[in-house]
């Protein structure tokens, strides 16, 4: 399928990965709806971002997926549907597990639901690599065994299972993208670069950071939605689901002093308990298989870590982006 003129749906289109999707299938030509949470300041998040030439073309609605009635109101003549809306952030399902249910559950099913209804020709739902938890072998292919080793990731789990019965039951034309650590500019301060290059370029000499030794897969923001967009155009993706990943991985302690290299900082480490994860659920390995996404796509890594690593602070380290980031608080 080639999404060029399509009518595209996308969900969490704010966020960090949902804002960058936006931008390339507009690039593509695509008539992209963007579906942003509802608020009263009518915040569009980081579509504010976009030019001002895509911003004036691009359609928002605004609404909840929690809600049915939101959804499917907003689903009119959509042929895809890139699913992205989800809590995310990892410390805060230990303190609010219930919204995890109602936004990531609850959420995914009122988008499957009105898809089926609407009669959408390819639905791509976001899972997560931490649906695999620590890995049991190495790189982490699709047939991994799933671990809930934290509430987030178990709502994950969930969505994933749901979307596939939809896909089993009633033959909805399920796609499942599972992104590793996804990096790069516009990224949430919870995550752990956006920590380390915003408490650096804020001129700190001691960083904060919590557990130094797991490892993760880090993949930068524009390979990440090119591996949506390839997902979406195949034709070999439907009912599967597919990793996107580098298949390298570096430990969190590494990844802080490559940061400090590139930006020539003299600051040192502090380890920060509050940041740890509790001992069991921490994840103490993630290094994904990219082996199916290259066999049904004609997806491959286009950054490197060190490329990906200079684009995203050279972002940062311009002021007015910056500033957006309270480095001297603990995002949960």
């Amino acid at each position: 399928m080639n999404l060029k003129n399509k009518k595209v749906f996308v969900t969490g289109a704010s966020g960090f990965i949902g804002s960058h999707l936006v931008e390339s299938l507009m690039d593509k030509n695509c008539d992209v709806t963007a579906f942003v949470h509802y608020n009263s300041f009518n915040n569009w998040g980081w579509l504010n971002a976009l030019s001002v030439r895509k911003i004036k073309e691009l359609k928002v609605i605004s609404g909840d997926i929690r809600n049915i009635d939101s959804v499917k109101k907003a689903f009119e003549n959509i042929d895809v549907v890139f699913h992205l809306a989800a809590l995310v952030g990892i410390p805060y399902s230990y303190v609010s597990p219930h919204s995890y249910v109602d936004t990531n559950i609850k959420g995914t099913f009122n988008i499957l639901e009105a898809a089926g209804e609407k009669g959408c020709s390819k639905i791509l739902i976001t899972s997560t690599s931490e649906v695999y938890g620590t890995a049991k072998y190495a790189p982490i292919n699709e047939e991994h065994p799933l671990q809930a080793q934290s509430p987030y990731s178990a709502t994950k789990i969930a969505a994933d299972k749901i979307a596939e019965s939809f896909y089993r039951s009633f033959e909805l034309p399920v796609a499942i993208v599972r992104p590793f650590n996804t990096y790069g500019p516009r990224q949430s301060a919870r995550a752990v670069i956006p920590t380390i290059i915003s408490q650096l370029l804020s001129g700190k000499k001691e960083i904060k950071i919590g557990s130094l030794h797991p490892s993760r897969d880090f993949v930068f923001v524009k390979d990440t939605v090119n591996g949506f967009i390839e997902i979406a155009e195949s034709n070999k993706t439907v009912g599967e689901e597919i990793n996107i990943a580098t298949q390298k991985q570096i430990s969190i302690g590494d990844l802080v002093q490559k940061i400090i290299n590139i930006i020539n900082s003299s600051a040192k480490v502090i380890q920060d308990k509050e940041r740890k994860r509790p001992q069991k659920s921490e994840v103490e390995k993630l290094i994904g298989s990219n082996e199916k996404i290259k066999r049904l796509t004609n997806w491959k890594v286009q950054y490197d870590l060190d490329r990906g690593l200079k684009e995203t602070i050279r972002w940062f380290s311009d002021v007015n982006n910056l500033r957006l980031y309270k480095s001297e608080i603990y995002n949960v």
